[in-house]
């Protein structure tokens, strides 16, 4: 046990003693604290990431039993995974630890680090297309085949504001696991071709491989590098795009249930009743549950079980250190009664090697919940009473000396980053460790995109001489929704020069960004194989066994 005082129940772990318990088979949650680009300049292979900055907001999900173990990671062990871990057992978790010496003490007792983000949903991709040889096609065949007429279909498997932002000529969006469960009406041959693609290559190469592996009998490729590739072939993409396969008629979804049921049975999923998802609930105080919704977001609002959370299919399986951060838990994917999505979801979390996954088909009266996933922040938002949207304005408009900080981070996807005029732009985690950066400054009211983050970080900040913090009610979401005006962009000033948002890549930036992904992606696999801590499973001779 660490003997400060103020760390209650947090202890430090060794990276040794670390390793034996990663290797244990038990449950633990490592999370990596750092933010901005340092988890992905490398990290342990099976943390996932819980920003300083956002700790309570995503960790209630990340982590939703308050006995799991938690190991807390940074760079050193001596900055912000102490600081998150009084956090956290100030909102009740009781078992917080931090490793001793971070990630540089962990490659110093000769541990293997892993770069990028979402890396294990991506060497999956990697590892998948080396073994199972899935079949590519190049960008400048699939153009000379499209300007030739023949007989294909391209379907992208990307979140629809993806393929709305960028896309390959004549694509149709159908996202993840939406790709089995929609395809059979849109191949109007046998002989007709499936070309999957997305951004890169991942979702691509699980696409096509998911439809191989369901044996739907069309020939199927996945477009090599994706969108990327396209564009570095001097090909020009569509812009705008907003086609979606529609729902299966009878017929498809009778095609793609034989489909799903021909994927269950090779990769051992294992669907659950009503009686048995009661027993895993009634367990779930001392075994962590994670109650996923692989359908769509609209489907998902329209009525869900109680509990649960949306995990669209396709980014479960591309991003799955987002969705369930703890190992050895148990997850159970929630479907409508035909349980395509699902099976296909599961199929791959197997195969990345998670070790207790069911599905669950859904009937009416199971989706009786409706509305978005409400927020789950862990921990007390700042008591004090918020300022409205409207006394800001005023404020401003007057001589009052009022600054507005935005917390807001960079936007996800393609989505656009709006912000009050004037506003400067800070990390949570900033003015935390420097309260000094407020001190004299007046009247600050703090924004986030919802308000939820600007609440917690005003509370923390409520006593700074010469300075009164507050957080603006709704956050710039209300701003806006009130009809006030606001900018949009990365252009915002930031509050300390030496964080600042990022700024759009050009394009030769893009080509070596992606060049090093594509580098990355010949080497991942044998990293992992050095790592030892994570294993992935293959089909062989009928069985679902360790690929190595």
């Amino acid at each position: 046990m660490s003997e400060d005082s103020d760390l209650k129940t947090i202890r430090a772990i060794q990276p040794g003693e670390l390793r034996r318990l990663l290797r244990s088979g038990g449950e633990v949650a490592l999370l990596d604290v750092r933010e901005g680009d340092r988890y992905a300049s490398g990290h342990i292979s099976l943390a996932a990431p819980l920003p300083d900055s956002e700790a309570e907001l995503r960790v209630g999900t990340l982590v939703p039993r308050l006995a799991t173990p938690v190991v807390l990671v940074d760079d050193d062990g001596a900055g912000p995974a102490a600081r998150v871990a009084r956090r956290l057992a100030d909102t009740g978790y009781t078992d917080v630890a931090v490793l001793v010496g971070g990630v540089a003490g962990w490659a110093a007792a000769g541990y293997q680090l892993i770069t990028g983000l979402n890396s294990l949903s991506k060497a999956l991709g990697e590892f998948v297309e080396r073994h199972y040889q899935t079949p590519r096609i190049k960008a400048e065949e699939l153009k000379a085949r499209l300007d030739g007429g023949e007989d294909l279909v391209i379907l992208d498997t990307r979140p629809i504001q993806e393929f709305t932002h960028i896309s390959i000529p004549t694509g149709q969006a159908a996202p993840g696991v939406e790709l089995l469960y929609r395809v059979f009406d849109h191949v109007l041959t046998p002989t007709t071709e499936v070309v999957v693609n997305c951004a890169g290559r991942t979702r691509a190469i699980i696409g096509a491989q998911t439809l191989i592996n369901a044996s739907v009998g069309n020939p199927v490729v996945a477009l090599e590098n994706g969108t990327a590739g396209w564009q570095s072939a001097g090909l020009e993409p569509a812009h705008g795009e907003t086609e979606v396969l529609g729902p299966p008629t009878p017929e498809g979804l009778e095609r793609a249930g034989d489909a799903a049921a021909r994927i269950a049975e090779r990769f051992g999923v294992v669907t659950i009743g009503p009686a048995q998802l009661a027993g895993l609930l009634s367990e779930s105080g001392g075994r962590t549950l994670y109650l996923l919704d692989v359908r769509t977001p609209g489907e998902f609002v329209a009525g869900h079980y109680p509990g649960s959370r949306p995990a669209p299919g396709g980014q479960l399986v591309q991003a799955t250190d987002q969705y369930v951060a703890t190992l050895g838990a148990r997850v159970v994917l929630i479907d409508g009664r035909d349980t395509v999505r699902a099976t296909v979801a599961a199929s791959w979390l197997i195969q990345l090697g998670l070790s207790e996954v069911y599905v669950y088909g859904a009937d009416a009266a199971d989706l009786r919940v409706t509305g978005p996933e409400p927020g789950r922040v862990a921990g007390r938002l700042d008591e004090a009473e918020p300022v409205s949207a409207a006394e800001v304005a005023q404020a401003l408009r007057g001589d009052a000396r009022l600054t507005v900080i935005d917390l807001a981070g960079p936007p996800l996807y393609f989505e656009e980053r709006r912000y009050i005029p004037g506003s400067v732009y800070a990390r949570r985690s900033t003015l935390a460790a420097d309260r000094g950066l407020l001190a004299g400054l007046g009247q600050v009211v703090l924004t986030s995109s919802d308000g939820a983050l600007a609440r917690l970080t005003a509370g923390e900040l409520a006593s700074v001489p010469g300075s009164r913090v507050t957080a603006l009610a709704g956050g710039t979401d209300a701003w806006i929704a009130a009809g006030h005006p606001y900018e949009t962009g990365v252009d915002q000033l930031a509050l300390t020069p030496d964080v600042t948002l990022p700024r759009p890549a050009s394009s030769a930036e893009r080509e070596a960004t992606f060049a090093q992904y594509v580098r990355w992606g010949d080497q991942i696999t044998d990293q992992l194989k050095r790592d030892g801590l994570v294993t992935f499973k293959v089909v062989k001779s009928g069985s679902v066994v360790p690929a190595w």
